[in-house]
């Protein structure tokens, strides 16, 4: 090594080895770089198309999400309509159990009079009335005197 450096015809013959050395250095570096801007070119469009994927996923999941929810915003209306009907079919049942309750215990305590007075013999002693010209049985007046009330809701099933 020491031979090489002294003398000065190597040393002439020598940059030439040394350029050809840097240079091929100098292509092998920049085959390196280029390879890793390659790389980093494809990693980034892998990069960039993964996100684009994450992305159009994304939408797809807010429209099927949307979807679903607008469905269940269609139930739920349909279920409080039929809610809202069953209340109104409940207030106007609750409305004819009342007024039947009341028919009821009336029709019970003309019952109970007409069985004391038949069996006390009053009602015998009751004379036939008449209404308009037409003679009427005492028990015939229970119709005269409260007539049943229905409406056509009743009749329904």
């Amino acid at each position: 090594m020491a031979s090489s450096s002294g003398s000065g015809v190597s040393s002439g013959s020598t940059p030439p080895i040394a350029n050809s050395g840097s240079e091929d250095l100098r292509q092998v570096m920049d085959q390196r770089k280029q390879r890793r801007m390659l790389s980093n070119r494809e990693s980034a469009r892998r990069s960039r198309m993964r996100k684009q994927k994450h992305l159009d996923d994304l939408t797809a999941q807010v429209a099927r999400l949307r979807h679903v929810n607008n469905q269940i915003i269609s139930n739920y209306k349909a279920i409080m309509q039929r809610h809202l009907a069953v209340e109104s079919d409940n207030s106007v049942l609750r409305s004819q159990v009342a007024a039947l309750s009341n028919r009821l215990e009336s029709l019970s305590e003309a019952i109970q009079y007409m069985n004391r007075a038949t069996n006390s013999g009053t009602l015998r002693e009751l004379p036939h009335q008449a209404i308009d010209g037409f003679p009427v049985h005492p028990w015939n007046l229970l119709s005269v005197i409260q007539p049943i009330m229905a409406s056509p809701d009743m009749l329904q099933c």
